[in-house]
């Protein structure tokens, strides 16, 4: 799928008959996304929730304030910033509120069918399809998806007046694709038989009352077939490795990771500290599994369960087993939590068993000033919540009744192309605000390579094709400047796990590129033109983005090959950057820990840091992410599209953080 990309202060323009010659086109659609199919036209009486998404105020500086808290050589370094202050900067102006009602005044919009959200960043009202299109300056059709019949309403481009284009981020329901996709995949009669547990959410008051403000619409589709989701490999019968280095080549088990990567066992736990653990309905853990685990690495904590913060309806539903629906749980869980213990470790299960989740329900969840006006989404493209579908969740959506922990992994992620630039540079700002409050966000950079989601590249026309050729086609939210994406390495074969580790190269392959949304974020700027220089690719424009002007990723990597999980009652091998993430995750929470302990902050956005001190990692020079039929990038001295920086060191990481203030 290929979408126009508006790059910000440069929109494109194309002038239309009068009397609209003022009006100037804001987003693009060329192609539909795979599964998508166009219905038929609409008709002009049928009701729309509109949605329009005001331009939030200073986000030009919003680089450099989280930079002024996350840099090393900053003198407010570690100074992150209240919930409240971050609402109050970031608002919509007065001057993006009233030229937009304006607008729609005069285009026979009454200001009494208009609704602002709280913080101003949302303008609402309904509007007949005919309304809407002449609005618009569009035409709406119906589209329906082929493998579950869902319907979705979209156009293919859209007009705004040119004088407002710096006022509005975007406008629903218009070309966005990214609606959530009921779990096809899951045998519901089976679900709807069983007793699941259905748990009342534990809600506290961290993050409510503060202002509702705008979010973004991005959605992770969360079915067996997710590109992200790790692969399994071999049963295995764990007898004889349980407390065995000699095998870590072919058998990764937590004490193999405390040794390549040199942090210990049993920190003491700080009150203040917390990981967070992303995990998407019907997606989930088992106990059993849990405890299998833990009674052969990790004998103390038998029994344990994590801290469960269910939004939205979420359960952790226990009667529909396989791989598909416990692998990613169990792996995330069973070593998140060995590794930080006894640190708390806290589970955020998000989405009901009949509409799911998205990007957004999460984020809702933990800051209320993301939340739109009465804490709704935009039904076009988010779950709603309370679910109309039948056995769905019947209470309000969450909106900031959750604590963001100090760490937050996810091991899902998306093809950037599946999205408009508008959605992914909302919801990364988003992302940016929680790192201006402390919070480090990581994610998964992908198990495909320079291939995306499922193996997929991008063909002519922008186009989807089977992998074998095509376009390059990274990932997002690994995209985003503002979080810190983990690809995958592996120890070599046969080589001891004192030895340095190479790109993973057995079952996936360490997704890694170059954003077509995202600028270079100055953090990035001197290893990625330092690559570019010395590391010359033998690819053109035509396989990637080559400007040297863009986000490259990922940052950081972690062993990814040979997890020993317990699944489903028996030990498995899994592979995956599903993997990576949550360790690294763990390091970073046990040097919280250390920094909390002396009273210092949590260390919140870590690139900065990291950019500035690539010696704090084990920088990998073997191996590579192949994919789109070719050999993709090579893991290189330096930075590199691969592995990143390369692997934590603990002992370095922790000594340098520790000087920080």
């Amino acid at each position: 799928m290929h979408i126009l990309i508006l790059a910000l202060g440069a929109l494109v323009t194309s002038t239309l008959a009068v009397p609209s010659s003022t009006y100037v086109r804001h987003e693009k659609r060329n192609n539909l996304p795979p599964g998508w199919v166009k219905d038929q036209r609409l008709s002009g009486h049928e009701i729309l929730p509109m949605r329009i998404g005001l331009a939030q105020s200073n986000l030009d500086k919003a680089e450099e304030y989280l930079m002024e808290v996350s840099h090393p050589d900053s003198p407010k370094y570690g100074q992150h910033w209240t919930a409240k202050q971050v609402a109050e900067t970031f608002a919509a102006s007065q001057e993006s509120v009233d030229g937009v009602t304006e607008w729609l005044e005069s285009s026979g919009i009454a200001p009494e069918r208009v609704r602002k959200s709280q913080s101003l960043g949302w303008l609402h009202f309904n509007a007949t399809v005919a309304e809407a299109e002449d609005l618009l300056k569009t035409e709406y059709y119906l589209h329906k998806h082929t493998a579950t019949g869902k319907p979705h309403v979209a156009c293919y481009e859209y007009h705004i007046p040119a004088h407002l284009q710096p006022h509005v981020d975007f406008i629903t329901p218009t070309v966005h694709f990214d609606t959530k996709i009921p779990q096809a995949a899951l045998p519901k009669r089976k679900i709807e038989d069983a007793n699941v547990e259905k748990r009342t959410p534990t809600l506290s008051t961290a993050a409510a009352g503060v202002p509702v403000q705008t979010k973004a619409a991005v959605n992770v589709i969360t079915n067996p077939n997710n590109g992200y989701h790790p692969k399994k490999g071999v049963d295995i019968n764990i007898k004889g490795i349980i407390a065995e280095l000699e095998n870590c080549d072919q058998f990764i088990v937590p004490d193999c990771l405390r040794a390549l990567y040199e942090f210990p066992p049993n920190i003491a736990a700080n009150s203040k500290n917390s990981y967070g653990i992303v995990e998407y309905t019907p997606e989930a853990y088992l106990q059993g599994d849990l405890n299998m685990f833990f009674a052969n690495f990790s004998t103390n904590q038998k029994q344990k369960t994590p801290t469960t913060d269910l939004v939205d309806g979420a359960v952790v539903q226990t009667q529909v087993e396989s791989f598909e629906y416990n692998g990613e749980s169990d792996l995330d869980l069973e070593y998140a939590m060995t590794l930080v213990n006894p640190q708390p470790v806290t589970l955020y299960q998000v989405g009901d068993l009949e509409e799911g989740a998205s990007f957004n329900t999460f984020l809702d969840s933990i800051d209320g000033s993301y939340c739109t006006y009465e804490g709704g989404d935009d039904p076009t493209q988010d779950p709603t919540y309370p679910d109309p579908l039948p056995g769905g969740y019947t209470g309000p959506e969450n909106c900031g009744g959750f604590s963001a922990t100090k760490v937050i992994s996810t091991s899902y992620g998306y093809n950037e192309a599946d999205l408009t630039p508008a959605y992914e540079i909302r919801q990364c700002n988003e992302y940016m605000k929680l790192g201006l409050q402390g919070t480090t966000i990581l994610y998964s950079s992908g198990d495909n390579g320079v291939a995306g989601n499922g193996g997929q590249c991008i063909g002519p026309g922008g186009v989807y094709n089977d992998g074998t050729s095509g376009m390059f086609n990274p990932g997002f939210p690994s995209t985003c400047p503002y979080v810190t994406s983990v690809g995958a390495t592996q120890i070599v074969p046969g080589a001891s796990v004192t030895q340095p580790e190479e790109a993973c190269e057995t079952v996936i392959y360490s997704g890694g590129g170059f954003s077509n949304v995202f600028a270079l974020p100055s953090y990035q700027s001197a290893a990625v033109k330092s690559w570019f220089a010395n590391h010359p690719p033998p690819y053109t424009a035509a396989q990637f983005n080559n400007t040297q002007k863009s986000r490259g990723f990922p940052d950081v990597a972690a062993n990814g090959a040979n997890y020993v999980v317990a699944i489903d009652g028996a030990f498995s091998l899994v592979y995956g950057t599903s993997a990576s993430a949550p360790v690294t995750g763990s390091i970073i929470t046990l040097i919280n820990e250390a920094r909390l302990t002396i009273g210092k902050s949590s260390v919140g956005f870590i690139n900065p840091t990291l950019y500035a001190n690539p010696g704090l990692l084990n920088d990998i020079t073997k191996g590579g992410n192949q994919g789109c039929g070719t050999p993709g990038f090579t893991a290189v001295q330096g930075w590199d599209p691969v592995t990143g920086l390369g692997t934590p060191n603990f002992p370095k990481l922790l000594a340098k953080f520790l000087t920080l203030p």
